[in-house]
């Protein structure tokens, strides 16, 4: 008899699951990844399922629409508890949708106003800390952290309380790194109290990984968690606490791909941009104009023919195709073509460069951005991931399931250590043998 999925995952964009999805692989749960709600409602075998929405900058009502759909068909799965992933720059504005969401899929479990959960980002390994509240960035505030210039989601408040409040109807609440560093009872007292006076939502402090897995325990009867990657910490060994569990010391074995490789690259972010200037150093790569492609600009075809000419080459090697820019080009592009049509106008090209890079024989690709990453398994018509190994901090390798897979490593723009190109194009190279 196959066993049922224990933990139910909705993410708001496509890197943000995998980086979930990689923290429960690290603590020895089978993971599949979904691209969107599945249309087929087959039992799929897995310890963890994360369904990987594009939800997170759409309008709130079509975020709470596409979160509830992925909530029905993972209870249709049989999952017992469910986890809700943004980012851990908590990626919104003051509209949402972490806030709209968050109230939904708690009246969806407990049909109850007084339902609770808790909020947590931190994710310690990646430099994002709770404190008090306040969301810090490495040393900076989260609004000093560059993320203030976010194109379509610029955080401007580090205080979680109050971002998460300008979002709900339903009260905010913290539970302080004073009770975190008490134990798990403590944090289950607070949250207790917490519910009592009426809050629904609790921002939790969190400032190393021991504190995510005091937080972890804390939830084991929660129904909804919320919160970045980070919090999936502590999940696992809950489940194999009350002898759900098994040990796999294989949770993250990946099939052998075949094929050539390329980087493609569309955030903005600090990390991306290192990331990119250090490829340019030594190996080849194309840039993305968006104005010359807003002006007709046959700029998938050059694309294609650059990366043609160095796969066909005596000694073939990988190329990068980026439209990674600084916050001053992404804001005079915006300034020409506005924010919306900017981004979709960069998303859409590459979604056709990585489609006609599949053609041209392309079987493992990098991909920067989680917008950018959304684009690209789509267009190349990605159902579900297996989610093998991590290759940094909240970026797994990962295969397309089925009889042609294709070998992906989908990075958060914020991610990866400055040559995390080279280290995942290799990763991937060690899984095709």
């Amino acid at each position: 008899m196959k066993s049922k999925p224990l933990l139910g995952c909705i993410a708001d964009d496509f890197t943000g699951a995998t980086d979930l999805a990689n923290m429960l692989v690290r603590g020895g749960m089978r993971t599949v990844q979904t691209i969107g709600v599945p249309a087929a409602s087959a039992p799929i075998e897995a310890d963890a399922l994360v369904v990987a929405l594009k939800s997170r900058t759409v309008e709130a009502g079509d975020a709470v629409r596409q979160s509830l759909a992925a909530l029905e068909w993972l209870r249709a799965q049989g999952c017992r508890q469910f986890f809700f992933k943004y980012c851990s720059t908590f990626d919104s504005t003051d509209r949402g949708n972490i806030g709209p969401v968050t109230d939904a899929l708690l009246n969806a479990l407990s049909g109850s106003a007084e339902a609770f959960t808790i909020a947590c980002p931190a994710f310690p390994e990646n430099g994002r800390t709770v404190y008090r509240g306040h969301l810090f960035v490495g040393d900076a505030l989260l609004n000093e952290s560059g993320m203030e210039n976010h194109p379509l989601t610029p955080m401007t408040d580090a205080n979680l309380v109050r971002v998460l409040q300008r979002q709900t109807s339903s009260r905010v609440g913290l539970v302080r790194h004073s009770d975190v560093m008490q134990g798990a009872e403590a944090v289950r007292a607070a949250m207790a109290s917490l519910g009592s006076s009426g809050v629904r939502v609790a921002i939790a402090d969190a400032v190393s990984d021991e504190d995510l897995y005091t937080l972890g325990a804390a939830c084991a009867d929660l129904s909804l968690i919320t919160g970045g990657s980070g919090l999936a910490l502590g999940l696992p060994a809950n489940f194999r606490r009350a002898g759900l569990l098994d040990e796999k010391v294989d949770a993250g074995g990946l099939q052998r791909v075949e094929g050539a490789a390329v980087v493609l690259a569309g955030s903005a972010s600090k990390a991306t941009n290192a990331q990119v200037a250090a490829w340019r150093e030594s190996r080849p790569s194309f840039r993305i104009d968006p104005l010359a492609v807003a002006r007709g600009e046959s700029v998938v075809e050059q694309a294609l023919a650059f990366a043609r000419k160095y796969m066909h080459a005596e000694n073939p090697e990988p190329v990068l195709i980026y439209a990674t820019a600084s916050p001053e080009q992404v804001k005079a592009t915006q300034r020409e073509l506005g924010v919306t049509e900017a981004g979709e106008l960069v998303e859409r090209t590459l979604a056709s460069i990585a489609r006609g890079l599949h053609l041209q024989g392309v079987r493992k690709f990098v991909v920067a951005g989680g917008e950018t990453s959304g684009a690209v398994v789509q267009a190349l018509d990605v159902r579900s991931l297996r989610i093998g190994e991590q290759i940094d901090p909240g970026v797994p390798a990962t295969t397309t399931i089925g009889d042609e897979p294709i070998a992906l490593a989908l990075k958060s723009g914020n991610f990866g250590t400055v040559d995390f190109f080279s280290k995942a194009l290799a990763h991937l190279e060690g899984h095709a043998g």
